[in-house]
């Protein structure tokens, strides 16, 4: 068949994760993220949650043969040009996602390690984050803790922006082939992230704190925008820039805006680019 003839398709994104109720975090977060960045956006539900600005309220875990029933059915018909993991509640959902990624062969797949809610919530069981790291993260093309979720990894603090190199040194050596550990949770008027790859220098990425409490789904934002960017076969530094810029303006863009009563979202509409095609 000649290329003219050849249907085009859209760039196609799968997000595995957790529903967020409430709309600014999880699978809602991924969708409208890929929908802005032009790509097309498909899920597999790993959890439902009872979910709104304030905190969360309870969790219903999907069973996780359902979970790969869901990633089977959209890969074999419709295809994947990367993924997105977020909330991987158990033990059992873990080791399905990573058969799963092995038996399509996933590619540019982002691991986000959902551990912990903005609220405090505990979001994944302990055997489960042994299983993720097991797992996951030699599967994974990029991981993207932050410092809560790096501390519970490597079990111990991670206080301060001269220890993030070792940190996320640490992460790799747990299996990771690239890790963003992403410092937002320190202190002061930059807020640092840090790109470290197998073999490579330590790339940090800094801007300005955002004088807002709307940063509900920030992390989930990131790490779905990071794998649109790869679908559209960026290198991953380039990935990683690209998605941050994305975040930084969907922030800046819902910072006054008022959703719910607590910590509010991210206006992920901001700016939608055209659809793409490959």
């Amino acid at each position: 068949m000649k290329d003219a003839e050849r249907p085009q398709q859209y760039v196609r994104v799968l997000t595995i994760a957790g529903s967020d109720s409430g709309g600014g975090a999880g699978i809602q977060a991924d969708l409208k993220t890929f929908a802005a960045l032009g790509c097309y956006g498909m899920s597999a539900i790993t959890a439902l949650t009872a979910q709104n600005t304030r905190g969360v309220a309870g969790i219903h875990g999907v069973p996780a043969e359902f979970i790969a029933a869901q990633i089977d059915a959209v890969v074999g018909d419709i295809g994947v040009h990367a993924v997105k993991i977020g909330m991987l509640h158990s033990e059992a959902v873990v080791h399905a996602v990573a058969q799963a990624i092995d038996r399509h062969a996933l590619p540019c797949v982002v691991l986000d390690p959902v551990m912990v809610s903005a609220t405090g919530a505990r979001l994944i069981e302990p055997a489960a984050a042994q299983a993720l790291v097991a797992e996951l993260f030699p599967r994974a093309a990029l991981v993207t803790p932050n410092l809560h979720e790096a501390e519970l990894l490597l079990g111990r603090p991670v206080a301060s922006a001269d220890e993030m190199p070792a940190a996320a040194q640490a992460l790799l050596q747990l299996g990771a082939r690239a890790v963003l550990l992403k410092g937002g949770h320190l202190p002061g008027e930059q807020v640092l992230d840090l790109l470290l790859a197998r073999g490579g220098e330590p790339h940090a990425i800094q801007a300005p704190r955002a004088d807002t409490r709307n940063l509900h789904g920030a992390g989930c934002t990131l790490s779905s925008a990071i794998a649109a960017f790869l679908a559209q076969e960026l290198p991953l530094p380039l990935a990683v820039e690209a998605a941050h810029s994305y975040v930084l303006d969907a922030i800046q863009e819902g910072a006054l805006v008022a959703t719910g009563h607590g910590v509010g979202p991210l206006n992920h509409g901001f700016s939608p680019r055209a659809t793409l095609l490959r």
